[in-house]
């Protein structure tokens, strides 16, 4: 799959269907000092970030052959009329227009394992017109492609400028030369031929949606005839973080001037450092001069890198602020370009510092700012503060977003050769020296691009693309361009010379330990992905956190993944619904094996996200031997602009709350509160409640460019020492007058006007059950052990939980509970019976308010909770386990609600699992082993005279 992976990584490293519509258009601009670049020695280049949609003129074709003159030709003469041709936006895929169709499955299904691109290769043809500002006359135009799925070749006014692929990289082409002056009224026409295969499809292998599509923006930039081609800003920390050493590198086209003398003779180079912090003054006006850092003095001199042929400025600034996700802090780097007069000709600029597969589910594989934004704001408020772009470069806009956010980044090559793993007869990539060249081309372009990033902590050569010899060259050329970041790469084990991070994918928590601790391993561990959110997944997710918590060396992991990847789709009826592997008639298909996110594709959270939110939190608490201890977890941030505060409860009820005054507390440090001395003891002690849980809150005291003041970005419970010992709860019965008769195969035993039971002879089951003439039990009450089948109980294909539940057939229950001896651990072990529809209020004391499971309960607190049972539905896009009867529907629209309520009381339920959703991977502790169970239910009615909490009191034992 693809898309940014949301992870929590701890430091220093050791070595509805809502849907986000964006109507602005295109716009062909001026490039000025605020605007990022990247250009290296090729037609490739990432210039600008300018997220706009344009209406173009498109037409599509089954196949990509076409004579060489036809396109553009037939583009600009009557041979196609403009009523033959539909209007499409950019960004978009063409398949969520209703042209060809997206593929759920991985690459070689569709195409056999040679160098050959097939030639039914659905082709796309767009076309759109513009004029060249008047402005513009005696400048460079550049025609910029932030990125194209997966080949397209480009024709101005009739003339082919250029041909490229690699669908995540842009390609830049100079178009000063075939331009229409300004003057002229001749409208210039653009048209370009996209083709959803190539021979770069091959390394493309992602399993993920296949679209094909112009996904992000297209533009035209114009620069002076001499500009700044690229540059890149390195800087070396003082050990004690007093200073900064920087270094600037830049080059210069002058590739149009008749003479080639040095630059220097002719042109002026400068940079300057802006601090963001003081752009503006008390009245919030700008104030960009008043911003600048006097301290930094920065001075041209030789460039001392072997090969490389710009300009290098250095200098040093004094006690810098640092960036880190936990305060990301940013400086302005402008880099500008000057006559000899001192006029300026050019500048660029970004913002610099020291120190998720993109889907829409409208827009399909593109994205736009406004659903950047609610991912990077989500994921904040979750306490993630690590993405691994999964698994390509992504919008230029996603990294710049990462950087005022605070987001760390593993940035991933487009290199991904999934199907090379079964081809057996074909030799794979890695080892071809045929390859190396589109492999390496791949990862200078994503370098070259993003090298600017303060996000950015580790490269990735990409996934799932085998190992070999070319990895080794890949590995090497990054370390030698850019020293100061970590190479990451999980193929050949994880464990390669072509990684400085140990990245295993869904290891399992006892093997990531054994790692930890092998001596001969100096590198960190950071899990690429792990914890499988497929459908009702993420348990055992705190068992991973406590061993990263506690052991050294291994530094937290990447969840897959981040959002469903599912398509809104419309129905006949005008109703919508989201759409999967299959359901457009993709044949063969990977089924809902896109379906693997924290959220839904509109971004609403998935209940597991509160588990993840609960286990990243920063603040840890924890009770033993008198002691409550508060520990900031924080590598850089203390505890100042935090509120503290605490509540206790008994037996679910209130017994207090307060703020809880504290020192600050540092980074990685703990603060220790004595029990006796704590507010919460005298309630505690004159308290007779049998359960007591103490509740520790911290809120943010400011707003943030992410989350308004007030904010809890941690809440822990911990359960207080009972002041005696805690006894079985027992049914108490009462002597009671009731009446019994037979009626057929009926039994009706009743009590006056009270209450009435009619019983089946045949099942001895209840068939009804009134109080008061009020009905309550439609049906029930008999055993039940089984659960609609969630992704991860069908994992594992014959020997998954489901084939062996579904081949066990029924349970021989007696009495108590005595499973045969020979049947597989069960789903579940209770009871089950239905309510009247009326009865749709439920209350209840335990964990809670939202959905959780024995191995994903770190999150729920044990409290009183209401709700309506409507309410408690989880809309899973394939249905499974979450409270109903789910295992015959494909789609949540395909549930009918039914016409009582089906309530469960379990005694045991199994947990989830989701180390992976391909093999049984609920631990041990979480299984419900086949073995004798013993126990009782009470069910009585509530009335105005009683309630819950009464009827819990008459139970206990004295």
């Amino acid at each position: 799959m693809a898309s940014s992976l949301p992870g929590q990584l701890v430091f220093p490293l050791e070595n509805g269907h809502q849907v986000w519509e964006d109507q602005s258009f295109i716009k062909w601009r001026k490039r000025d000092a605020h605007v990022p670049l990247r250009c290296h020695e090729s037609i490739e280049g990432s210039l600008k970030y300018w997220h706009e949609r344009s209406k173009v003129n498109f037409l599509v074709s089954n196949s990509a052959v076409w004579d060489d003159d036809a396109v553009p030709g037939a583009l600009e003469s009557a041979a196609l009329l403009d009523s033959e041709w539909e209007t499409l936006p950019v960004p978009s895929n063409w398949q969520m227009h209703g042209f060809d169709r997206p593929i759920l499955q991985t690459l070689f299904i569709h195409f056999h394992l040679t160098p050959f691109v097939p030639v039914d290769n659905p082709t796309g043809c767009y076309r759109t017109y513009f004029h060249i500002p008047k402005e513009w006359n005696g400048r460079r135009i550049l025609l910029h492609f932030e990125a194209v799925d997966s080949a397209f070749c480009a024709w101005l006014n009739g003339v082919l400028i250029g041909y490229s692929q690699d669908s995540r990289l842009p390609a830049e082409f100079e178009i000063t030369d075939y331009c229409y002056p300004s003057g002229m009224d001749k409208k210039n026409v653009l048209a370009v031929q996209v083709f959803r295969w190539s021979d770069g499809s091959y390394l493309e292998d992602q399993d993920h949606w296949g679209y094909l599509a112009f996904i992000v923006t297209l533009l035209l930039l114009s620069k002076p005839q001499v500009f700044i081609a690229d540059y890149f800003f390195k800087s070396t920390l003082a050990e004690d973080f007093s200073f900064a050493d920087i270094q600037v590198e830049v080059k210069i086209d002058n590739s149009r001037e008749t003479s080639k003398d040095s630059v220097l003779a002719n042109y002026v180079i400068e940079a300057a450092l802006f601090d963001t912090a003081r752009w503006y003054s008390s009245d919030r006006c700008a104030g960009l001069q008043s911003s600048k850092m006097d301290s930094i003095k920065l001075n041209l001199s030789s460039s001392t890198s072997p090969g490389f042929h710009g300009y290098l400025l250095v200098g040093r600034l004094d006690m810098p602020w640092l960036w880190s996700a936990e305060k990301p802090y940013l400086y302005t780097l402008a880099v500008t370009l000057k006559d000899a007069s001192g006029n300026l000709l050019d500048c660029e600029s970004c913002l610099e510092a020291y120190g998720k597969h993109e889907h829409h589910p409208r827009l399909g594989k593109t994205n736009i700012e406004s659903c950047m934004v609610k991912d990077l704001v989500l994921m904040k408020q979750y306490n993630i503060n690590a993405v691994r772009n999964s698994h390509y470069p992504q919008h230029p806009r996603w990294y710049e977003l990462c950087d005022l956010f605070g987001m760390y980044m593993i940035d991933e090559a487009n290199i991904e050769t999934h199907g090379f793993d079964l081809s057996g007869h074909v030799k794979h990539p890695t080892l071809e020296p045929s390859w190396a060249t589109a492999m390496m081309d791949r990862v200078i372009g994503m370098v070259e691009r993003d090298k600017n990033h303060a996000c950015i902590i580790s490269w990735s050569l990409g996934n799932e693309a085998g190992y070999g010899p070319n990895h080794s060259a890949l590995a090497g050329w990054v370390r030698g361009k850019d020293p100061s970041r970590l190479v990451h790469y999980e193929g050949g084990g994880s464990r390669t010379s072509s990684t400085d991070i140990v990245c295993p994918m869904y290891m399992r928590g006892p093997d990531i330990t054994i790692i930890s601790r092998d001596s001969n391993e100096t590198r960190p561990l950071i899990l690429c992905e792990y914890s499988h959110a497929m459908g009702n997944s993420n348990g055992n997710l705190h068992e991973y956190w406590e061993r990263i918590d506690s052991t050294f060396g291994l530094q937290g992991g990447f969840i897959w993944e981040w959002v469903d990847q599912a398509l809104l789709k419309d129905n006949a009826d005008g109703s919508k619904h989201w759409a999967y592997g299959g359901d457009f008639g993709d044949v063969p298909n990977d089924l809902n094996f896109c379906l693997n996110g924290l959220v839904w594709p509109d971004r609403t959270p998935h209940p597991a996200l509160h588990e993840v939110k609960y286990v990243y939190q920063p603040i840890k608490v924890s009770f033993s031997k008198e002691t409550l201890r508060i520990t900031n977890t924080h590598f850089f941030k203390a505890t100042q602009g935090l509120e503290f505060s605490w509540d206790a409860h008994g037996d679910g009820c209130k017994l207090g709350s307060g703020i809880l005054s504290l020192p600050f507390i540092g980074p990685q440090k703990s603060y220790d509160i004595d029990w006796q001395s704590a507010p919460w003891y005298p309630l505690w002690t004159s308290s007779s409640a049998e359960e007591y849980f103490l509740t520790i809150t911290a809120k943010l005291l400011h707003s943030t460019r992410w989350v308004e003041a007030g904010h809890v970005i941690s809440s822990n419970q911990v359960q207080l020492p009972s002041k005696r010992e805690i006894v079985p709860h027992v049914i108490q019965t009462k002597d009671a007058t009731f009446v019994s008769e037979t009626l057929g195969d009926k039994i009706r035993v009743s009590r006056h006007s009270f209450w009435e039971i009619i019983l089946s002879v045949q099942t001895g089951t209840v068939e009804s059950w009134k109080f008061e003439g009020v009905p309550l039990m439609t049906k029930g009450i008999f055993p039940c052990f089984w659960r609609a089948p969630t992704d991860n109980d069908k994992g594992g294909g014959p020997s998954s939980y489901f084939s062996l539940w579904k081949r066990a057939g029924d349970i021989v229950v007696e009495c108590n509970v005595r499973p045969s001896s020979n049947l597989p651990s069960l789903p579940r072990v209770g009871v089950e019976f239905h309510l009247d529809k009326s009865m749709d209020q439920i209350k209840w004391y335990g964990r809670g308010p939202f959905e959780c499971y024995p191995d994903r309960k770190a999150a729920a607190h044990v409290a009183v909770y209401e709700q309506k049972v409507d309410d408690m539905h989880v809309p899973y896009i394939v249905p499974g386990e979450c409270s109903a009867e789910l295992d015959r529907a494909t789609h949540n629209e395909d549930l009918i609600k039914g016409d009582d309520i089906e309530v469960h009381l379990d005694h045991k339920h199994m947990g989830l699992g989701g180390d992976d959703s391909w093999s049984p991977s609920v631990h041990d502790e979480y299984l419900v082993h086949a073995f004798p169970y013993s126990f009782s239910i009470r069910l009585c009615p509530i009335t105005p005279a009683t309630s819950g909490q009464v009827m819990y009191k008459t139970q206990l034992q004295n």
